[in-house]
């Protein structure tokens, strides 16, 4: 079969597309003809070196999956041969005592696809059979792919983390991102107001349209003081911050007290400076977040099936064009999610 790989460490071009043995599932197995995979910002940091997740060399990207049941092996009963499926991305025991919790993403023996296990840039991907979601008949391939570190990650900070009501208001960092658009709808179907932040007035007026109320330009604004303005002068109630560095100390200074900062990234910047005292003094919480647990993710499926939330495709590229695919998210073109078909 066909996969994308990288060999060594690199830049975009590390990537290559070549022949790679078909896998072969064991017992309660399933393998997954690939039909759409989803490209993430932090397929840049395995593939470049600086992610800090344990991967071997040669490596097999991608965590999020759709396509159908291909085979499936001994004891597999969770699914049928040509079922649409996505594959759960986060591979949890199902026995520690955060999974028998309900705390799937704190797992302590987590595998994850395209980390640990060979990922989704390939034309088959092997997986345990109870993983595999059921893919609503009118979800696409796309969507489906595009669900779960998106609006999965954007429910499980929001709405479990944060714990956001109607009525509060919300700014979203990184706005044209897959997270972004995704926290823009998740937060507008709670009842919240939006303000988005996004480095260019072409993806503010894009975030506008999902739903966003205001919008501010970190890039040639000040962050903190247009926010303050729009809010005049309270600060948000939540904000939804993946981006780090001088963006999440700027959107932390937004917040009012009481205010609450939900963080699922940084790419931007990991290691920030935090004043104790002003955290203190204005009882500001800031909250980490990883991912969403089984049953969220099997609530936002049906969401995304009823049309009351919808993943933001930005553009899909052949599994050839993996590499176009990173760069695209490197020079942060992108407006939502990149997808690869094979």
């Amino acid at each position: 079969m066909k996969a994308v790989r990288f060999h060594e460490y690199g830049d975009a071009s590390a990537l290559r597309y070549e022949d790679v043995p078909e896998p072969m599932v064991g017992p309660g197995e399933a393998l997954v003809r690939v039909r759409a995979a989803a490209v993430n910002h932090v397929d840049i940091d395995m593939r470049d070196g600086s992610s800090r997740l344990p991967i071997s060399l040669p490596h097999t990207l991608g965590f999020e999956v759709a396509g159908d049941v291909a085979a499936l092996g001994e004891g597999a009963s969770d699914a049928h041969v040509g079922q649409r499926v996505a594959p759960q991305y986060q591979i949890h025991c199902r026995q520690c005592p955060r999974c028998i919790e309900g705390e799937h993403s704190l797992c302590q023996h987590t595998q994850m696809l395209g980390v640990q296990l060979p990922g989704g840039y390939a034309e088959y991907v092997k997986v345990p059979a109870w993983t595999l979601l059921p893919i609503p008949d009118d979800v696409s391939y796309t969507d489906a792919a595009a669900v779960q570190t998106t609006l999965g990650t954007a429910w499980h900070a929001l709405i479990r983390r944060a714990n956001l009501r109607a009525g509060e208001t919300v700014l979203v960092s990184a706005a044209g991102s897959g997270v972004g658009t995704a926290g823009i709808q998740i937060a507008r179907r709670a009842g919240a107001r939006v303000i988005a932040s996004a480095g260019s007035a072409e993806k503010l007026e894009r975030a506008m349209r999902l739903g966003a109320s205001a919008g501010v330009n970190y890039r040639d604004q000040d962050l903190t003081a247009v926010v303050r303005e729009f809010t005049h002068g309270k600060g948000v109630d939540v904000v939804l911050e993946h981006v780090g560095g001088k963006v999440f100390e700027a959107s932390l200074k937004t917040l009012r007290p009481n205010g609450r900062m939900v963080v699922v990234g940084g790419h931007g910047g990991e290691i920030v400076p935090l004043d104790l005292i002003v955290l203190f003094r204005n009882q500001w919480s800031v909250i980490g977040c990883q991912r969403q647990t089984e049953a969220e993710l099997g609530q936002i499926f049906d969401l995304v099936s009823s049309r009351e939330l919808r993943p933001t495709i930005h553009t899909v590229l052949p599994l050839s064009e993996a590499a176009q695919a990173h760069r695209i998210l490197e020079r942060r073109e992108q407006f939502g999610k990149v997808i690869l078909t094979p």
